[in-house]
Order: structure tokens, then C-alpha cells, then sequence
């Protein structure tokens, strides 16, 4: 072993425990002077940010290396299916002009241009959702969420391709067509945040605003191989979703089980973005403030970490299998107290729950006859077969789901037991890494394969919906590779309102895990 290999395995020990650089620096995350201007549209946001304060750079010059590399990049991929070019240059020069004028940034993320997700309505910008329906949808007020970006000075430049109503956990609609993996053309970038997560991957925008239920934030991430968070959730969640589709546009209420979070090329970024986004409603602002906990540990000796590395209802392949057993050996040769066998809940009923909440809560923009079939059918099918629960959760009365509400409730309490006795739950995020492109398959007969077997398409999801009816932060962080180069990525659950503790956690663990690739579109 060479003097260089021992150094380098040694400082990432030291780093892990507190006794070295900071984590960003850690993550290689050097400060903005380090990076030339020319490279720095592709650099992470933190280091943007600092460059368009320091006036290292412009807004606007920012911007157009930005736009350069899009033309270059995107009509392959496919990630960005609307450009407000003039709208941004012009928002572009403005921050420039103020900066030069004041001295003082607009705001936190000031001058930074970033897409947004086709789900979230844009004042003035063609928000689809990836509807034929809604085509030609160019609404009159933004999201709650994209005012916020505003407020914090980010310049809006476009929209990420998302599947038809956010339906689907493959990418493609029959407006804009497919988004492809920025690794692997014959790979699916995920969904519902396929594109927001591929555009990230490629560097087609440092920072993306995702939405999750089911799941659709972190599996595009995990797929392309880029950081994403999704944010708690309790009686309300704590970024507003006003202005999400689905539910259609104009409907003030969403779905109980969805969350927006953000999604970059780092935790540092991820750390960043939720300053902004961490925000109550506008009715609610007048007297309502989100302060989330800042972490209380620094260095991964004092962390109390478990690991669910694999489970029968869904075993994962051997690739990952392998590599939360190399984040086990190195979380425990960092000095953190691990438990692998302690589980917080029974993956089946959990995951039952789950399907039930979610298929009730999907009923609520179904038009009258559809919903009023439905109903119809269900009377056929008896009480607890099986093949009946979509449709008897779609069509549920007011008491059942009045119970399952408080089974989530009891759900709820078992993790907040579990987490009295751990900080953190590291689990795979998804069976395998990117799994075939299947949005030519009718859903009903896609599938995927784990170890040679075949497997319910929908089964990608069941360890990141772990989090989902309890409304519980999840983090996806990238770790490694598969032996075709596509990559790897972990989940890290913590309890109710512990974002600031995860981010903190995913820059302490990334020194000491195998290191993800970048997408090659990032090499400029």
C-alpha cells in the first residue's frame, strides 16, 4: 500500500470523526475561488453562490455558460422541456444591477439560475405536469414554493419533464416524450422527478425543487445519482405544496402524504436549498416560523446508527446487499454504535398502510361517474380479498379511513419509540440501481429484475415508502457503483423534523463510503 493510499484512507477516518477539515470540505467541496469561472456553471450551488456574491462572476455570464451547456446537453437527455431564456437573462441582469448598486444579495440564493419541476406552477411559464390536458396551462400566480425561490433572489430559468400527472416512477409524457438516465440510455432516470433529478445529475442546474409521495423525489435521485431530501411531514407539511399538480390547478388542498424537498449535487447544497424551502404557508406566516433543529453531533463516534440492510417482503440485489455491508463495516470502523438487527416496524403492514392511504387519497380529484364506477366495482369484490385493495381504499368511507388515519398514527409512535434508542435508520434506497427503461410497457406487465428475478415493477419503492405514512424526513445520498458503472445510493431515515441531523449525517458518512460517479455530461 502506497504512502498516498494510507494518507488518504487516514484522513477519511479523521474526518468522519470530527478531527479534520470541515465536512463540506470533506465532501471535496473546495471553496468558490478554487474554481475557475469558466467551470463554474457546473459547480455544486454553494460554490456558485459564493462566486456571484463575491462577484467573481455574473449573474447574467453565469447564466449564459449555463444556457451554452444546455444546448449541448439536454437535447440527448431531454431533462429541461421548457426554457424562459429572455424572461432569465433579463431577471439575470436585474440582480446584477442591484448587487452593483446596494452591495447587498437579493436574497440567499441570489442571481442563481435554476429549473424547476414541470409540477409546480410558474407565473407566466407553461406548467403541464405532463398533461395533454393542460398544455397550454400558463398560470396566473406561482407555487408557494417557487415564490419562495423568488423571494430568496434564484432566477427561474425552466422546467423538468415529469411523467403525465406525476404518475408513474418512469419519466415520459406525450407532450414533451422520455427523459433518459445521464448514465445509461437503456436506463429509466426515475420518477416523478425524472427530469428535476437528471438535470441535476448532468449540471443542467445545480439545485431542483422535487415533490414525494410515493417516493417520487428520492428514486430519480437514487437512480441518477444525486442527493435529494424529502422533508417532514405532520399535520401540515413544512414547505408548502400550494400549487403542486396533481391536484389539479386552482385546488388549494394536496394529498396528506406529500412532501416538496430539494435535490442536489451535495449535502452542503441540500443544507442550502432547505434554508429556503423550510417556510410556513403565506396564511400562516404572519405569526408561524419553521426553525428545525440544528445537529447536536459532529463527529460519527457519537451517533447511534441502524441499519435494516435487506428484508424478506423485499429483498434487495446483491450489488446492494453488498454495499450497505460496506457502509456497515465503515460506519462501525468510524466509531459509530451500530445495531443491524433492531427493526422499527413490520415492513408489510407498513407498506400496507402505505398503498391504502395513498389510493384514498388519489380518489379526491376522480371525476363523479369514474369515482361512482368505482365504487360499483368494489361492492363485488369481499371485504379483506386481496385483490380488492385499491379499490376498496379508493372508495373507503370516511370512518375506515378515520382508522387507517390513527393506525398511521400508532405507525408514527413506533418509529419515534425506535428513534429514542437510535439517531438515524440507514436502509438501501431501492432494490437495484437504475432499472431498464420501460415507459413503451404498459404498466400492468413492466416488471424488474433482482438477481435474475423477476419482481413487481412497483416493489422499486418499497424501501423509500418506509417514510412516507408517517410523515418522517428521508435522505437519499449517493455511494458508489455497480459493476457497469450505473450508481449506488443509500437512504438515511431520521425522526420527525431531524432534516438538519440527516444532511449532517450524509456529510460525515461521505468521506468514509465508496464514492459515486459523476454523470459524464458533468465533465463539460
Amino acid at each position: 500500500m502506497s504512502r498516498r493510499t494510507v494518507l488518504a484512507a487516514s484522513a477519511a477516518v479523521a474526518g468522519a470523526l470530527g478531527l479534520t477539515r470541515p465536512a463540506a470540505a470533506a465532501e471535496g467541496e473546495s471553496l468558490a475561488a478554487a474554481v475557475p469561472a469558466s467551470a463554474l456553471h457546473l459547480a455544486p450551488a454553494h460554490q456558485q453562490l459564493a462566486a456571484l456574491r463575491n462577484r467573481q462572476i455574473s449573474s447574467r455570464a453565469l447564466l449564459d455558460k449555463l444556457l451554452a451547456h444546455h444546448a449541448k446537453t439536454n437535447p440527448a437527455l431531454n431533462a429541461v422541456v421548457t426554457l424562459d431564456t429572455d424572461g432569465a437573462r433579463a431577471a439575470a441582469d436585474r440582480a446584477d444591477q442591484h448587487l452593483a448598486q446596494t452591495g447587498r444579495p437579493l436574497g440567499p440564493l441570489h442571481g442563481l439560475p435554476i429549473t424547476v419541476k414541470d409540477a409546480l406552477e410558474v407565473k407566466g411559464m407553461r406548467t403541464t405536469s405532463g398533461s395533454p390536458d393542460l398544455t397550454n396551462h400558463v398560470p396566473e400566480t406561482d407555487a408557494d414554493v417557487v415564490a419562495l425561490l423568488r423571494a430568496a433572489g434564484a432566477i427561474i430559468i425552466g422546467k423538468t419533464n415529469v411523467p403525465t400527472m406525476c404518475q408513474d416512477i418512469q419519466t415520459s409524457n406525450p407532450i414533451f416524450g422520455k427523459t433518459k438516465n445521464p448514465f445509461a440510455d437503456d436506463r429509466t432516470a426515475g420518477g416523478s422527478s425524472g427530469g428535476p433529478a437528471a438535470a441535476v445529475a448532468a449540471g443542467l442546474t445545480s439545485l431542483e425543487v422535487g415533490s414525494d409521495l410515493a417516493g417520487s423525489l428520492r428514486l430519480p435521485a437514487a437512480y441518477c445519482g444525486v442527493y435529494a431530501l424529502r422533508t417532514s411531514r405532520g399535520a401540515i407539511p413544512i414547505v408548502p405544496t400550494r400549487g403542486h399538480i396533481p391536484r389539479p390547478p386552482g385546488w388549494a388542498t394536496s394529498s396528506d402524504m406529500l412532501t416538496l424537498g430539494p435535490i442536489a449535487r451535495t449535502a452542503n447544497d441540500l443544507d442550502v436549498l432547505l434554508g429556503v424551502l423550510a417556510a410556513p404557508a403565506p396564511a400562516d406566516a404572519a405569526a408561524w416560523r419553521i426553525n428545525l433543529p440544528a445537529a447536536t453531533k459532529t463527529c460519527l463516534t457519537q451517533y447511534r446508527v441502524g441499519v435494516w440492510a435487506d428484508d424478506d417482503y423485499c429483498r434487495v440485489d446483491t450489488a446492494t446487499r453488498g454495499l450497505l455491508d460496506q457502509v456497515v463495516n465503515a460506519v462501525r470502523q468510524a466509531g459509530a454504535q451500530v445495531d443491524d438487527s433492531t427493526r422499527p416496524t413490520d415492513f408489510a403492514e407498513s407498506d400496507k398502510l402505505f398503498q391504502r392511504l395513498m389510493y384514498a387519497t388519489a380518489s379526491a380529484t376522480a371525476p363523479d361517474a369514474a369515482f361512482a364506477a368505482d365504487i360499483e366495482a368494489a361492492d363485488k369484490i369481499p371485504a379483506g380479498d386481496p385483490s380488492g385493495l385499491y379499490l376498496h381504499s379508493r372508495t373507503m368511507r370516511h370512518r375506515d379511513w378515520l382508522q387507517a388515519d390513527e393506525a398511521r398514527q400508532k405507525l408514527r409512535a413506533q418509529w419515534a419509540s425506535y428513534f429514542t434508542e437510535h439517531d438515524i435508520l440507514i436502509t438501501p434506497a431501492a432494490p437495484t440501481a437504475a432499472v431498464l427503461d420501460q415507459t413503451a410497457v404498459p404498466v400492468p406487465q413492466r416488471f424488474i429484475t433482482v438477481d435474475g428475478a423477476k419482481r413487481g415493477y412497483f416493489e422499486q419503492t418499497a424501501w423509500i415508502t418506509l417514510a412516507s405514512p408517517v410523515g418522517l424526513p428521508s435522505l437519499v445520498m449517493p455511494v458508489g457503483k455497480t459493476a457497469e458503472g450505473l450508481p449506488m445510493s443509500i437512504q438515511i431515515l431520521g425522526p420527525y423534523l431531524s432534516e438538519r441531523t440527516l444532511i449532517a449525517v450524509a456529510k460525515l458518512l461521505a468521506p468514509v463510503l465508496p464514492t459515486a460517479p459523476k454523470a459524464p455530461a458533468l465533465a463539460g
